[in-house]
């Protein structure tokens, strides 16, 4: 039995650096500093050892093989998941490029909102490091943190130690939105945030009020999605107010019908901050499931996040055209490959009768057998 301390997760989408596992011939069990989301990621049981053809066990070359037959009698392939590190995504990449396949993250209907507003317009964001050691006022839009992510508040906002802060403790937490479900936003001093409820579909509405009063408009109404205006008026307040400003979000909570809008909202009412003479910026969550790697990779490949074709002799973006559900559901797909080294319970979606390459982390089951199934082993850990 081995013991190692100040491992990094490749799970929680934070950084963490500081979990203490044992590794036990092929089992791993978390000893110190892990959460609901670390926890059993490290510790899923390995179950395969070899590829699989149509459900029979095969040597890896004739698993390959197998998939390669596939690939080429394709006329569009579609690669998707791609739950990878940097190595592994610039590999799919090239797959693409010579078999001319639709590439297509599988967090990118959620991070599509991100994009289109970045694209847009633009934002000014921020690093967990700078919360870490300056960020006085937090605001948290639509999303539980603490189910995002278990140690958010225990590594960035109520750490003992900042550069830039005397009181980590005097951080003030600010939620829109949705509530949090635990006590992991009460501060050290046992003060608790302040939650502003309202449904994910008021948000728009909220967001362009909280926009309005930030820039010092007049707001002729009393309350709004049953928030009253002055408590808007004084969020609006608090954020001109601080020495350095932080507004979070989770594309993947704002699932509603144009809430790229929303982001940009967001994204919009930081600058309007900015523009006052006060440090504010935002800090869009993700990081989980090798989305951040994927659309990294892609954008300095090409110039564009995933979802793009490669058919043509340049790489074809497009948010809307290329994602792979919608291609499934117009029957515009003849070959699918499923990547996805972190999550054994992340299968991929069901193709009905195409034929179907899954490479993934040992242990993943399936309703109906892929025609080729390569188990791999998981970034950080193996």
């Amino acid at each position: 039995m081995t013991e190692i301390t100040e491992v990094p997760s490749p799970f929680c989408g934070i950084g963490t650096d500081d979990l203490a596992i044992q590794v036990d011939g092929i089992s791993i069990k978390v000893t110190a500093n892990g959460c609901a989301i670390n926890t059993p990621a490290f510790e899923q049981a390995i179950s395969d050892f070899s590829p699989r053809v149509d459900g029979k066990e095969v040597s890896l070359d004739e698993a390959v093989c197998k998939a390669a037959e596939i690939l080429k009698a394709a006329n569009q392939p579609v690669i998707g998941g791609c739950a990878t590190d940097v190595n592994g995504m610039r590999a799919l990449m090239a797959l693409a490029d010579r078999n001319g396949a639709v590439v297509d993250n599988m967090n990118f209907t959620a991070a599509k909102r991100n994009f289109l507003a970045l694209q847009d317009s633009g934002w000014m964001t921020t690093t967990l490091a700078e919360i870490k050691n300056r960020c006085d006022l937090f605001v948290v839009i639509a999303c539980d943190l603490e189910v995002f992510a278990p140690r958010f508040y225990e590594r960035y906002l109520w750490n003992k130690e900042s550069m830039f802060l005397d009181d980590t403790s005097a951080r003030e937490i600010i939620y829109i939105g949705k509530a949090p479900s635990g006590k992991a936003s009460t501060s050290p001093d046992n003060r608790q945030a302040q939650v502003l409820e309202c449904e994910n579909a008021d948000l728009p509405e909220v967001l362009a009020v909280l926009r309005a009063l930030i820039k010092g408009n007049l707001v002729n109404a009393e309350q709004v999605a049953g928030i009253a205006i002055t408590d808007l008026q004084n969020i609006a307040d608090k954020l001109k107010a601080a020495s350095y400003g932080v507004v979070s979000w989770a594309a993947g909570a704002l699932d509603f019908s144009q809430a790229e809008l929303s982001v940009q909202t967001i994204c919009e009412l930081v600058k309007d901050v900015n523009a006052s003479g006060v440090r504010c910026s935002g800090f869009p969550l993700g990081g989980k499931e090798g989305d951040q790697t994927a659309n990294q990779v892609c954008g300095w490949q090409t110039g564009y996040p995933a979802r793009m074709r490669f058919s043509s002799d340049i790489p074809e973006y497009d948010p809307f055209l290329y994602d792979i559900n919608q291609m499934f559901d117009n029957g515009e797909v003849d070959a699918f490959v499923w990547v996805h080294a972190f999550n054994a319970s992340a299968v991929p979606p069901s193709g009905g009768k195409i034929p179907t390459i899954v490479v993934a982390r040992s242990g993943m089951t399936f309703e109906e057998e892929p025609a080729v199934f390569i188990p791999v082993g998981t970034p950080g850990i193996d």
